[in-house]
């Protein structure tokens, strides 16, 4: 039985409302059923009708169905091989007469992809001769959980999180800190911490030259995927680069405005279209 059909389903969205999750119709059925299923487990429920009297009654519920529904497995240079088929791209990006690169880490959980992101276009920057700073370079990283937002704005992370990193670009763009690694003064002001629900508002500050999606779409339905594609197609500047999970890929009636550049790292290009 689907979820919709449930009356007990209804009764939680009404809990839920003007509360700040995602819209819970926007993920895919047995996705938001696996979700709910470990809350209910954990929360001694025994039907979804059960689970809307918690939400009612316990508030920090709410916060655990949140951290229940975001995904933030995540680290520095997470599939080495798509950052470093990424960066050959990346020198034709940034070169022209810009006056900033602009680059959206979308659903950046705790932020390690947006400071990669953020380095990686920093390192090619300088390697042609351009000075990076926050006004020459800016990454918006959004995310729903705002407790992830804060460790990306924070920029420290612990060693662990490097594990993918090339020893070259963790010396260069951290310095050791009592808790792991700080992201260094020079790159700090170029990554911004942005609360931003990508199902239900528009972009952040477009246009961009780069967005990275990554290992998000995959849990929302057809039609938000549709939506989503759109919104990143009218995100993007012309010639500008899509990045998305291992397993994801363009979907109508979006694909049109998108070229392949690699299909196994599925990077795709803004056509002019």
């Amino acid at each position: 039985m689907p979820l919709s059909d449930d009356p007990g389903f209804a009764l939680v969205l009404q809990r839920l409302a003007g509360r700040g999750l995602p819209p819970l119709d926007a993920y895919k059925d047995n996705c938001l059923r696996r979700r709910l299923q470990v809350r209910l487990r954990a929360c001694g429920a025994r039907t979804l009708t059960e689970y809307a009297q918690v939400l009612e009654t316990t508030p920090d519920e709410v916060e655990r169905l949140r951290e229940a529904l975001t995904i933030n497995v995540t680290g520095f240079f997470r599939n080495p091989e798509t950052w470093e088929r990424l960066r050959s791209e990346l020198p034709a990006l940034v070169s022209g007469p810009w006056r900033q690169i602009a680059a959206w880490s979308a659903g950046c959980a705790s932020g390690e992809e947006a400071w990669t992101l953020a380095a990686l276009l920093a390192t090619v920057m300088g390697e042609g001769g351009i000075r990076v700073s926050s006004a020459r370079l800016r990454v918006d990283a959004t995310d729903i959980d705002t407790a992830c937002l804060a460790t990306t704005a924070a920029g420290v992370y612990p060693d662990q999180a490097f594990t993918d990193a090339p020893a070259p670009m963790r010396e260069r763009w951290t310095v050791p800190d009592r808790d792991g690694r700080r992201m260094v003064p020079q790159l700090l002001p170029v990554v911004r911490a942005l609360a931003h629900d990508m199902t239900r508002d528009h972009p952040p500050d477009p246009p961009y030259h780069l967005i990275v999606c990554r290992n998000v779409m995959i849990y929302f339905t057809r039609p938000v995927q549709e939506a989503l594609f759109a919104r990143f197609a009218g995100a993007l500047r012309p010639g500008g680069l899509l990045v998305l999970g291992k397993v994801e890929s363009v979907s109508a009636p979006a694909r049109d405005r998108f070229a392949v550049v690699d299909h196994r790292e599925r990077i795709f290009r803004r056509t002019d279209a």
